[in-house]
Protein backbone atom coordinates (compact mmCIF):
# COMPACT_ATOMS: atom_id res chain seq x y z
CA UNK A 1 0.00 0.00 0.00
CA UNK A 2 1.34 3.40 -0.47
CA UNK A 3 0.93 5.58 2.24
CA UNK A 4 0.63 9.71 2.45
CA UNK A 5 3.72 9.77 4.05
CA UNK A 6 5.54 7.81 1.57
CA UNK A 7 4.34 9.91 -1.21
CA UNK A 8 5.41 12.79 0.55
CA UNK A 9 8.79 11.28 1.41
CA UNK A 10 9.65 10.39 -2.70
CA UNK A 11 7.93 13.36 -3.65
CA UNK A 12 10.73 15.13 -0.89
CA UNK A 13 13.63 13.46 -2.70
CA UNK A 14 12.63 15.62 -6.00
CA UNK A 15 15.00 18.42 -3.86
CA UNK A 16 18.74 18.13 -3.43
CA UNK A 17 18.48 19.09 0.16
CA UNK A 18 16.45 15.88 0.98
CA UNK A 19 18.75 14.12 -1.01
CA UNK A 20 21.47 14.75 0.95
CA UNK A 21 20.02 14.83 4.48
CA UNK A 22 17.89 11.27 3.55
CA UNK A 23 20.97 9.73 1.60
CA UNK A 24 18.32 8.66 -1.28
CA UNK A 25 17.71 9.63 -5.04
CA UNK A 26 14.77 8.70 -7.10
CA UNK A 27 15.18 6.43 -10.88
CA UNK A 28 12.24 6.39 -13.01
CA UNK A 29 11.49 3.48 -16.19
CA UNK A 30 11.81 0.51 -16.67
CA UNK A 31 15.40 0.15 -17.52
CA UNK A 32 17.16 2.81 -15.92
CA UNK A 33 15.49 1.07 -12.50
CA UNK A 34 16.41 -2.54 -13.86
CA UNK A 35 19.94 -1.23 -14.43
CA UNK A 36 20.56 0.51 -10.86
CA UNK A 37 19.15 -2.98 -9.57
CA UNK A 38 21.73 -4.68 -11.81
CA UNK A 39 24.74 -3.15 -10.86
CA UNK A 40 23.89 -3.54 -7.18
CA UNK A 41 22.53 -0.47 -5.72
CA UNK A 42 20.16 -0.85 -2.64
CA UNK A 43 16.74 -0.37 -3.34
CA UNK A 44 14.61 0.73 -0.58
CA UNK A 45 10.93 1.37 -2.22
CA UNK A 46 9.85 -0.38 -6.15
CA UNK A 47 6.85 0.71 -7.40
CA UNK A 48 5.40 0.20 -10.82
CA UNK A 49 1.77 -0.24 -12.37
CA UNK A 50 0.12 -3.53 -13.79
CA UNK A 51 1.51 -3.40 -16.78
CA UNK A 52 5.01 -3.90 -15.51
CA UNK A 53 4.45 -6.90 -13.22
CA UNK A 54 6.54 -9.64 -15.55
CA UNK A 55 9.51 -7.53 -15.69
CA UNK A 56 10.40 -7.54 -11.67
CA UNK A 57 10.58 -10.21 -8.92
CA UNK A 58 6.95 -9.88 -7.18
CA UNK A 59 8.44 -9.78 -3.42
CA UNK A 60 10.37 -6.44 -4.50
CA UNK A 61 7.58 -3.94 -5.51
CA UNK A 62 4.63 -2.27 -4.53
CA UNK A 63 1.79 -2.20 -7.22
CA UNK A 64 0.30 1.25 -7.35
CA UNK A 65 -1.99 3.03 -9.80
CA UNK A 66 -1.53 5.61 -12.28
CA UNK A 67 -2.78 8.31 -10.62
CA UNK A 68 -0.11 7.63 -7.26
CA UNK A 69 2.40 7.93 -10.30
CA UNK A 70 1.45 11.72 -11.45
CA UNK A 71 1.59 12.40 -7.57
CA UNK A 72 5.42 11.35 -7.46
CA UNK A 73 6.86 11.39 -10.56
CA UNK A 74 8.96 13.65 -11.73
CA UNK A 75 8.01 13.24 -15.52
CA UNK A 76 4.94 14.96 -17.16
CA UNK A 77 4.39 11.36 -18.97
CA UNK A 78 5.15 9.00 -15.90
CA UNK A 79 6.72 5.65 -16.64
CA UNK A 80 4.78 3.54 -14.64
CA UNK A 81 8.73 2.17 -12.28
CA UNK A 82 9.78 4.59 -9.66
CA UNK A 83 12.57 3.19 -6.89
CA UNK A 84 14.22 4.97 -4.64
CA UNK A 85 17.77 3.98 -3.97
CA UNK A 86 20.56 4.53 -1.45
CA UNK A 87 23.08 7.12 -2.05
CA UNK A 88 26.36 4.81 -2.24
CA UNK A 89 29.64 6.20 0.06
CA UNK A 90 31.29 8.99 -2.29
CA UNK A 91 34.57 7.34 -3.95
CA UNK A 92 38.19 8.57 -3.75
CA UNK A 93 39.57 10.30 -6.78
CA UNK A 94 42.25 8.41 -8.57
CA UNK A 95 45.02 9.90 -10.84
CA UNK A 96 44.51 7.00 -13.26
CA UNK A 97 43.60 6.63 -16.82
CA UNK A 98 41.57 8.93 -18.52
CA UNK A 99 39.07 11.54 -16.02
CA UNK A 100 36.54 14.01 -17.31
CA UNK A 101 36.57 16.73 -15.08
CA UNK A 102 33.88 19.42 -14.88
CA UNK A 103 33.68 22.78 -13.64
CA UNK A 104 30.14 23.80 -12.98
CA UNK A 105 28.37 22.26 -15.70
CA UNK A 106 24.92 23.39 -14.57
CA UNK A 107 21.75 22.00 -16.63
CA UNK A 108 21.21 18.30 -15.49
CA UNK A 109 20.50 17.13 -19.21
CA UNK A 110 24.10 18.41 -20.32
CA UNK A 111 25.43 16.28 -17.12
CA UNK A 112 22.78 13.44 -17.77
CA UNK A 113 24.51 13.36 -21.02
CA UNK A 114 28.01 13.37 -20.95
CA UNK A 115 27.41 10.88 -17.87
CA UNK A 116 26.73 8.43 -20.68
CA UNK A 117 29.44 9.65 -23.29
CA UNK A 118 32.03 8.60 -20.09
CA UNK A 119 30.19 5.46 -20.24
CA UNK A 120 30.42 5.42 -24.13
CA UNK A 121 33.83 6.37 -24.23
CA UNK A 122 35.64 3.88 -20.95
CA UNK A 123 35.86 6.84 -18.77
CA UNK A 124 35.19 5.01 -15.26
CA UNK A 125 35.85 8.62 -13.33
CA UNK A 126 33.85 12.05 -13.96
CA UNK A 127 35.42 14.20 -10.82
CA UNK A 128 32.85 17.78 -10.66
CA UNK A 129 33.58 21.21 -9.08
CA UNK A 130 30.84 21.84 -5.98
CA UNK A 131 28.95 23.93 -8.13
CA UNK A 132 28.14 21.26 -10.64
CA UNK A 133 24.75 19.99 -10.82
CA UNK A 134 23.70 17.06 -8.25
CA UNK A 135 24.26 13.73 -10.19
CA UNK A 136 21.30 12.15 -8.08
CA UNK A 137 18.92 15.30 -9.60
CA UNK A 138 16.03 13.31 -11.06
CA UNK A 139 16.36 15.10 -14.76
CA UNK A 140 20.31 13.93 -14.52
CA UNK A 141 19.79 10.38 -13.64
CA UNK A 142 17.01 10.22 -16.50
CA UNK A 143 19.22 11.91 -19.26
CA UNK A 144 21.96 9.33 -18.16
CA UNK A 145 19.60 6.53 -18.93
CA UNK A 146 21.72 3.90 -16.07
CA UNK A 147 24.73 4.96 -17.10
CA UNK A 148 25.42 6.89 -13.43
CA UNK A 149 25.06 3.04 -12.30
CA UNK A 150 28.45 2.49 -13.67
CA UNK A 151 30.23 5.96 -13.45
CA UNK A 152 32.19 6.85 -10.18
CA UNK A 153 31.08 10.97 -9.61
CA UNK A 154 33.21 12.76 -7.78
CA UNK A 155 32.40 16.44 -5.96
CA UNK A 156 35.49 17.94 -4.73
CA UNK A 157 37.83 21.11 -4.99
CA UNK A 158 39.31 21.21 -8.73
CA UNK A 159 42.44 22.98 -7.71
CA UNK A 160 43.43 20.25 -5.01
CA UNK A 161 42.94 17.29 -7.69
CA UNK A 162 44.10 19.26 -10.23
CA UNK A 163 47.19 20.03 -8.75
CA UNK A 164 47.78 16.35 -7.47
CA UNK A 165 46.70 15.16 -11.06
CA UNK A 166 49.38 17.45 -12.93
CA UNK A 167 52.18 15.56 -11.03
CA UNK A 168 51.16 12.40 -12.81
CA UNK A 169 49.47 13.19 -16.16
CA UNK A 170 48.44 15.74 -18.73
CA UNK A 171 45.18 17.79 -18.36
CA UNK A 172 43.75 19.34 -20.98
CA UNK A 173 41.69 22.33 -21.04
CA UNK A 174 38.60 23.23 -23.20
CA UNK A 175 38.76 27.10 -24.82
CA UNK A 176 37.38 28.73 -27.90
CA UNK A 177 41.18 29.43 -28.98
CA UNK A 178 42.68 26.60 -27.94
CA UNK A 179 45.23 24.37 -30.10
CA UNK A 180 43.14 22.36 -32.34
CA UNK A 181 42.11 19.02 -30.89
CA UNK A 182 42.93 17.37 -34.39
CA UNK A 183 46.21 18.17 -34.23
CA UNK A 184 46.98 16.85 -30.35
CA UNK A 185 48.22 13.90 -29.44
CA UNK A 186 46.92 11.92 -26.38
CA UNK A 187 47.61 9.54 -23.85
CA UNK A 188 45.74 7.09 -22.44
CA UNK A 189 46.07 8.64 -18.70
CA UNK A 190 44.92 12.18 -19.00
CA UNK A 191 42.12 14.91 -17.40
CA UNK A 192 39.92 16.75 -19.76
CA UNK A 193 38.25 19.63 -18.44
CA UNK A 194 35.29 21.29 -19.80
CA UNK A 195 33.79 24.13 -18.40
CA UNK A 196 30.62 26.17 -17.72
CA UNK A 197 27.38 26.45 -20.50
CA UNK A 198 27.75 29.82 -20.44
CA UNK A 199 31.05 30.90 -18.80
CA UNK A 200 33.39 28.07 -19.86
CA UNK A 201 36.43 26.93 -17.14
CA UNK A 202 37.11 29.44 -14.39
CA UNK A 203 40.06 31.41 -14.56
CA UNK A 204 41.22 29.95 -11.61
CA UNK A 205 40.73 26.50 -12.64
CA UNK A 206 42.02 27.34 -16.39
CA UNK A 207 45.31 28.53 -14.62
CA UNK A 208 45.85 24.36 -13.33
CA UNK A 209 45.49 23.38 -17.08
CA UNK A 210 48.62 22.25 -18.90
CA UNK A 211 47.43 21.98 -22.41
CA UNK A 212 44.72 24.17 -23.74
CA UNK A 213 42.66 23.16 -26.93
CA UNK A 214 39.33 23.56 -28.68
CA UNK A 215 37.38 22.69 -31.73
CA UNK A 216 38.01 24.60 -35.32
CA UNK A 217 35.16 26.52 -36.57
CA UNK A 218 34.55 25.21 -40.87
CA UNK A 219 31.47 26.81 -41.66
CA UNK A 220 32.41 29.97 -43.67
CA UNK A 221 30.23 32.45 -41.17
CA UNK A 222 32.05 31.14 -38.43
CA UNK A 223 29.76 32.89 -36.73
CA UNK A 224 28.30 30.26 -34.45
CA UNK A 225 29.41 31.26 -30.59
CA UNK A 226 30.16 27.64 -29.09
CA UNK A 227 28.63 24.49 -29.20
CA UNK A 228 26.55 22.60 -26.41
CA UNK A 229 29.40 21.22 -23.82
CA UNK A 230 28.00 17.92 -23.95
CA UNK A 231 28.03 18.19 -27.80
CA UNK A 232 31.84 19.20 -27.26
CA UNK A 233 32.34 16.35 -24.77
CA UNK A 234 31.54 13.50 -27.51
CA UNK A 235 34.01 14.87 -29.87
CA UNK A 236 37.37 15.49 -27.27
CA UNK A 237 36.54 12.32 -25.59
CA UNK A 238 36.41 10.99 -29.61
CA UNK A 239 39.63 12.72 -30.41
CA UNK A 240 40.89 11.65 -27.71
CA UNK A 241 40.22 7.97 -27.98
CA UNK A 242 41.64 8.08 -31.42
CA UNK A 243 45.57 7.75 -30.95
CA UNK A 244 45.69 4.85 -28.21
CA UNK A 245 42.58 2.86 -30.04
CA UNK A 246 43.85 -0.24 -32.09
CA UNK A 247 42.81 0.76 -35.96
Amino acid sequence: MVTKSLIKRIKNLHQKKHRISDGLFLAEGVKVVQEFIRTGFECEQLLITPEWKTQFDEKSYTETGKDTFKKISCLRTPPGVLAVFKIPPPAQAVHKGLTVVLDDVNDPGNFGTIIRLCDWFGVKQLVCSPETVDCYNPKVVQAAMGSLARIEVIYMSLYSFLEESNRLRPSFGTFMDGKSVYGQSFTPDAALVMGNEANGIRPETGKLVQHRIGIPRFGALQQTESLNVATATAIFLSEMNRDFTEK
